[in-house]
């Protein structure tokens, strides 16, 4: 399949164990296009006796003494090079999917969606075939200790709508390279993708139970959370449901990675020429219509050329076309769905309340008839402390709030509760990496921002807790094992 337009898509059984599976329920979770809000397809929606089985299944694969722990990390290289192979045959089956569900540009979609899974897995398949196992350090005692990575265990990896796929691959490349199972929860607002991950997985070879599949809502997430046989949680979304999450696992001592919300700053200093660097700057600031963790929606310019910035911000922005997801020429898409349509525009009216000053958008867009549009929207003249300078909108909104000096624009960045992203514009780029480097943030970019495979995502504050991507995720999907060994013999 490589459109929708000619028919719905429909699954009727769960992957688990390496099968497909006639769920426990007739219960059924519907799909819609962001673009047209007509119905796509349908899947079976998980219960709790489906995840009972699909960690019944983890585990048993994980305690399988000849199972995927204890295969040479080698072994499991070639295995994930196998589902790369298989996922990216399927790369634009993938992305259309995706696009279709969550208003993601196809643009976007293509280059994300239907490349970063095949990227992840390889990254990580070639870091395991370096790993080195058993390290052997000499003691200070005379004796020495073998000191083991072994790995964590059954994972539960609960993941976003908004990059499904590729945020999924932040959680499975490094697990399987370390040696875990996994049970994933993709959203029930993309979940037609997920199926396609399972035919990868089955065709891969991927032993059974290694990957088990359970769409479902939070009752879902929050009973994998809980389940006394899963040993790792890795989740990606808001920081109210992170906080839920981490208080859950820290009731049972259990090792979490959350990866949650942002309000990043993006900081135009005044030798800045954004004329030159609006491509990087959408990528930085309104990628996604918005629907991006990271994304810099809080802009901070100087006050001695802030008329001249809002102009530029606002031209830009309001000359972005607005269009359906499987246009290949639209940059701003529709939103997920029609709650986070009502989110958005509740953020806009506030923002208009509380002073600020709408440059462009504002509204939905005249020319779509369907689909949960906005516009993409500046507001101007914003302070750093209203609320739509301080909360996560997760839509096409920026703002932009002036600032008189260098350190009153790094303490107007640093004055928020999030710290996940960020950029610097300036034309001096040493200069842009001394100011990044006063930043409280788990990452940020110089004229650029754009998460790398190779580098350790996450954030500080209420942004989240660990880090994903990096030989640094690598290590958060192991546990060490020290065995000690008695000095030689005189």
């Amino acid at each position: 399949m490589s459109v929708l337009a000619d028919r719905k898509v429909s699954y009727d059984k769960l992957y688990i164990d390496g099968a497909w599976m006639t769920p426990s329920s007739g219960d059924r979770i519907q799909v819609y296009s962001a673009s047209t809000e007509e119905s796509v397809g349908s899947v079976p929606e998980a219960r709790e006796a489906d995840v009972d089985r699909a960690v019944d299944a983890a585990r048993k694969a994980f305690d399988d003494p000849n199972g995927w722990a204890s295969w040479e990390p080698a072994r499991r290289a070639d295995a994930m090079d196998r589902l790369a192979a298989a996922l990216s045959s399927r790369g634009e089956q993938t992305a259309r999917l995706v696009s279709t569900q969550n208003g993601m540009p196809l643009s976007l979609s293509m280059s994300v969606e239907a490349v970063s899974p095949g990227v992840l897995l390889r990254y990580y398949a070639g870091l395991a075939r370096k790993m080195l196992v058993d390290d052997v350090r000499p003691g200070l005692r005379g004796g020495s200790t073998i000191v083991r990575r072994a790995p964590a265990g059954v994972v539960g990896a609960i993941v976003p709508w908004n990059y499904p796929q590729t945020l999924a691959f932040f959680k499975l490349a490094p697990a399987l390279a370390a040696g875990c199972t996994i049970v994933v929860k993709p959203s029930p607002e993309t979940v037609l993708d997920s199926f396609v991950l399972a035919e990868a997985i089955a065709e891969a070879g991927i032993p059974n139970g290694v990957v088990n599949i359970v769409p479902g809502g939070r009752e879902i997430g929050a009973y994998l959370v809980s389940h006394p046989k899963v040993d790792k949680i890795s989740f990606t979304g808001s920081t109210a449901a992170g906080r839920s999450i981490a208080e859950a696992c820290a009731k049972l001592l259990r090792p979490v990675t959350l990866e949650l919300g942002g309000k990043s700053a993006a900081i135009i200093l005044d030798d800045a020429d954004l004329s030159t660097s609006f491509e990087n700057f959408f990528a930085a600031c309104m990628l996604n219509q918005g629907q991006t963790c990271y994304i810099g929606s809080r802009i901070l310019a100087p006050k001695s050329r802030y008329a001249e910035i809002v102009d530029q911000i606002t031209t830009f922005v309001g000359s972005l076309k607005v269009g359906d997801a499987l246009d290949s020429s639209t940059q701003i898409g529709p939103l997920a769905s029609s709650g986070q349509r009502d989110r958005v525009e509740g953020y806009i009216k506030i923002g208009k309340s509380e002073g600020g000053r709408v440059t462009t958008g504002g509204g939905r867009p005249a020319h779509m008839a369907h689909g949960w549009f906005v516009e993409p929207t500046v507001f101007a003249d914003v302070d750093n402390n209203s609320t739509i300078a301080q909360q996560e909108i997760f839509g096409p909104v920026l703002t932009i709030t002036p600032y008189e000096t260098e350190d009153d624009a790094v303490r107007l960045a640093n004055t928020s509760q999030f710290g996940l992203g960020g950029s610097v514009w300036t034309s001096n780029q040493e200069r842009g990496i001394g100011v990044a480097k006063r930043v409280q943030t788990g990452s940020i970019g110089v004229n650029y921002y754009s998460p790398d495979p190779t580098a350790p995502f996450g954030g500080v504050k209420n942004s989240g807790i660990g880090r994903e991507l990096g030989p640094e995720a690598l290590a958060a999907y192991t546990n060490y094992q020290s065995v000690y060994l008695p000095p030689p013999k005189a």
